[in-house]
């Protein structure tokens, strides 16, 4: 059956956020795709048409509060993206049997974390974790990239981003602790929560490229504001966190073999240590040494100022389209939890236009 003549993937959204939101206009442009369901969190999105969650017409389908009304619902792939991932609504979407793909874990199949491998070779369904970083570009693009490099020694991934731009302030304040004090920021939870995703990255990275079990490290730096900073989630005085750091490197023998990074800055001013982007501005590096070496710069995920990024982020979108175009690929592959080692080329899709 050709793809014009096969129906279309029955689709459901699992929470609008900015990378939910961005995701039903990725389902609702793909021509393999059907939005059948919408699950939200707040009980004033519930009843609500879809189309109006995401400020455009009706589009017949209405958003639901009631997980269990999801779970019954005749459909082939949940997108979960939810803020903080339910290992519990996960292996229940599975178990209703239909796919999942998620940009909040489950990147990699962890040693002794057979739970969802379980579930869903049980179920008959797949899921897959996605995204950007992680997800994305901390492992994929260098996967790729390294095809043209042999006798590999070192792979870097680093994202330089102006968190300003992040729609999400309470996050941004409470939870990344932004404007708070170094040492409630460097005891946060952000570390933690990071760190279950960039490890799966690094493990897929090694595990890919034929590297031996290594030692993961974890570091985190903050810089503070020297000047009172006007920023969207308010003033950030001096000696508040203005800037954060967070780096893994696995090491083998004594050796860093792989280090991946994100710098997160309230902008480049009026910083103590001075982190700036630099004349490169916002971006993201990929670093493959070896025969020969690698140095890739990634450019348009950023967007050009904080007031566009709260309108429409393309590292939202472009996270979103990732999990969107990977659901033709999850459907047809065999159950279990399944990386991009174990999937094949994902690609996008035309613009409407052309079809």
């Amino acid at each position: 059956m050709t793809e014009s003549q096969r129906p279309p993937y029955r689709v459901v959204q699992w929470a609008t956020g900015g990378v939910g939101k961005a995701a039903i206009e990725g389902v609702l442009a793909h021509p393999e795709l059907e939005l059948v369901g919408c699950w939200v969190h707040s009980a004033d999105k519930a009843g609500r048409d879809v189309g109006e969650l995401i400020g455009t017409d009706p589009i017949g389908v209405t958003a639901t509060d009631d997980k269990d009304a999801i779970l019954a619902l005749d459909a082939d792939c949940v997108l979960y993206a939810p803020l903080l991932p339910d290992p519990a609504e996960v292996e229940a979407l599975l178990r209703s049997g239909k796919n999942v793909v998620t940009p909040v874990g489950w990147f990699y199949p962890m040693p002794g974390e057979d739970r969802m491998s379980r579930a869903a070779e049980e179920a008959g369904v797949t899921l897959h974790g996605t995204g950007i970083d992680p997800g994305g570009i901390t492992e994929l693009v260098p996967l790729v990239l390294s095809s043209l490099t042999a006798k590999v020694t070192h792979v870097r991934v680093e994202e330089f981003s102006d968190i300003r731009t992040y729609n999400a302030p309470d996050v941004v304040r409470h939870i990344m602790l932004f404007g708070g004090t170094p040492e409630a920021a460097m005891s946060g939870p952000m570390i933690g929560l990071l760190t279950g995703g960039f490890t799966q990255s690094i493990r897929m990275l090694l595990d890919g490229l034929g590297f031996p079990a290594a030692e993961v490290r974890t570091d985190q730096a903050v810089a503070v504001a020297t000047e009172p900073l006007d920023t969207p989630i308010g003033i950030i005085e001096p000696g508040q966190v203005a800037a954060q750091r967070f780096a893994w490197e696995a090491v083998i023998d004594g050796e860093v073999v792989a280090r991946l990074a994100v710098n997160w800055l309230m902008g480049e001013e009026h910083l103590d240590p001075a982190w700036e982007f630099g004349a490169e501005g916002e971006r993201y590096e990929v670093e493959i040494t070896g025969d020969p070496s690698t140095f890739t710069t990634i450019r348009g995920f950023q967007p050009p100022t904080p007031e566009e990024g709260w309108i429409r982020n393309p590292g939202i979108v472009a996270t979103a389209n990732h999990v969107v175009s990977s659901v033709p690929y999850v459907c047809e592959a065999r159950p279990g939890h399944l990386s991009y080692l174990d999937l094949p080329l994902i690609a996008g899709r035309a613009h409407p236009r052309f079809r």
